[in-house]
């Protein structure tokens, strides 16, 4: 299982072109860069943007996960800035504008949908144009990897060869994996251009620091790795996760 001090050493590529986006969004005239976040979850990527001067919507089904944010964005005092639609993402045509954000999220949604193209389509459609959409997804690669590493080479086979890049027990919890061209595809197919695809998570999720040693570079040495080595194939198409950023154009 990925450990919250794993997510953050994974996420920081993620995060830096994310930020970017947002500068972008400033650069173009707007003072409060609007985000959609759409399965956000427990507030992870909302509350920080909200903290950092955005305007954001989160469309999330689950209440439980709703209440953390709520919690959240009470403590961080942004609960202002945070629109919440308690809703699932078939939801976010109705719930969102055409063509009202400035990036939009979808951050571990597209392995669980039914249609991931149509909310690709519904994501590509409430974006602005010259913003961005962000896709974060699983990666069939390094389920492959991972799994024939471990010695079990007939569910690694199973997985490099499958349609979904899934195994059946785990159909309930994730319908589908992706690689590097099947995302791209999905994204471009939508009208969208694709200016990033990096991996998220090379080797953060799995290794840890020989010594425990707070004064440590460690940390920092392994956040400038990953950031290396989710841009530069091979080692981008066995992260854990592959990020994409598509722009809808201008």
């Amino acid at each position: 299982m990925r450990t919250d001090t794993a997510a953050a050493r994974g996420s920081g590529a993620v995060r830096r072109v994310l930020e970017a986006e947002l500068a972008r969004a400033r650069a173009r005239g707007t003072t409060e860069p609007r985000v959609v976040d759409v399965g956000g979850g427990s507030g992870v990527w909302a509350v920080p943007f909200a903290s950092a001067g955005c305007l954001v919507t989160v469309v999330e089904p689950n209440p439980n996960a709703l209440a953390t944010l709520h919690r959240r964005a009470a403590e961080t005092g942004v609960s202002g800035r945070i629109t919440v639609v308690a809703d699932d993402s078939d939801s976010l045509g109705a719930n969102v504008p055409a063509g009202s954000a400035d990036l939009v999220l979808a951050h571990g949604l597209l392995e669980v949908v039914d249609d991931p193209a149509a909310v690709v389509e519904a994501l590509a459609a409430a974006v602005v144009p010259g913003g961005a959409v962000s896709v974060l997804a699983a990666n069939r690669h390094a389920a492959v990897l991972q799994r024939a590493l471990a010695g079990r080479i007939a569910e690694a086979s199973r997985l490099l060869t499958g349609a979904d890049g899934v195994l059946p027990e785990e159909v309930e919890t994730l319908r589908r994996r992706f690689d590097t061209e099947a995302l791209r595809g999905l994204l471009t197919s939508a009208g969208l251009e694709v200016t990033v695809i990096q991996g998220d998570g090379v080797v953060a999720d799995s290794v840890a620091p020989a010594v425990d040693d707070p004064d440590s570079s460690w940390e920092t040495e392994l956040s400038e790795f990953e950031a290396a080595a989710g841009a530069t194939p091979p080692l981008r198409d066995i992260a854990s996760r592959l990020h994409a950023v598509a722009r809808r154009p201008a």
